[in-house]
């Protein structure tokens, strides 16, 4: 069974008396375990697209379904409830709270999914990232690259099969975009996550082992890569990257 399976799926907005069609009719299949990015050009459909996957959109025709549930069939609270414990979210501005410290930030989550040792778990997935030196930092004191570490350790805190990375390395340096990379490919590498990123970088999209162009609304082209980019993979431990 795929994990994902999208078909002949469209979606169209209303604004004012203008219909805009930002998908039309896109088939597509994820398995377990795969990384993938997904790149277009403003206004192809690929937010929109990345919106209905992560369970925060609705199609207005065509399927949808998530580890072999039929999303449309599910109500609101029924839909938060799959966003909670199947899908982590990563965003290119981090969305931390800012009045609060790292462990507060990655144990919110767990809050709604009234989850046991929330701490214990938050401070762990702060550890797997690098973060261990920095939980009770707040995001002001912190670096982007630190900051979205953060991010990336709340989208851990309730052990989701999938991340869905938005723009992840779109307001980073270099360097640190790949240090964020390399933390993706590792969580798929060594613990299954299914990773999905958007991106316009093709240097970002590169990473991943099939990359996905969205043009006007479908799929250009989906390809497999042969051999993808890898982040800093060989620095000594994640923990230095805390330090850059």
């Amino acid at each position: 069974m795929s994990l994902i399976q999208l078909t002949d799926v469209a979606k169209t907005y209303t604004m004012g008396d203008v219909e805009v069609q930002a998908l039309r009719g896109v088939s597509l299949t994820i398995q377990a375990g795969e990384m993938v990015a997904i790149m277009g050009p403003s206004g192809s459909g690929k937010s929109t697209l990345m919106n209905i996957l992560g369970c925060l959109d609705q199609p207005s025709s065509g399927s949808y379904a998530i580890d072999g549930v039929d999303v449309g069939s599910l109500n609101d609270d029924q839909l938060a409830i799959i966003r909670n414990r199947k899908i982590g979210f990563v965003f290119q501005q981090y969305m931390l709270l800012q009045r609060t410290d790292a462990v507060k930030n990655v144990e919110l989550p767990m809050l709604y999914g009234n989850v046991r040792e929330r701490i214990a778990r938050a401070r762990e997935a702060l550890a797997s990232v690098g973060m261990g030196e920095r939980m009770h930092h707040k995001p002001n004191e912190l670096s982007g690259g630190q900051q979205q570490r953060v991010a990336i350790a709340r989208a851990l805190a309730n052990e989701p099969r999938i991340i869905m990375a938005d723009e992840p390395t779109g307001a980073l340096d270099t360097r640190t975009g790949a240090e964020i990379m390399a933390i993706f490919e590792r969580l798929n590498r060594e613990r299954g996550i299914t990773i999905i990123l958007v991106t316009h970088e093709p240097e970002i999209a590169a990473h991943a082992r099939r990359i996905i162009h969205v043009r006007d609304g479908v799929i250009g082209q989906d390809e497999l890569v042969a051999t993808p980019a890898h982040g800093v993979e060989h620095l000594e431990a994640l923990d230095t990257l805390a330090a850059a």
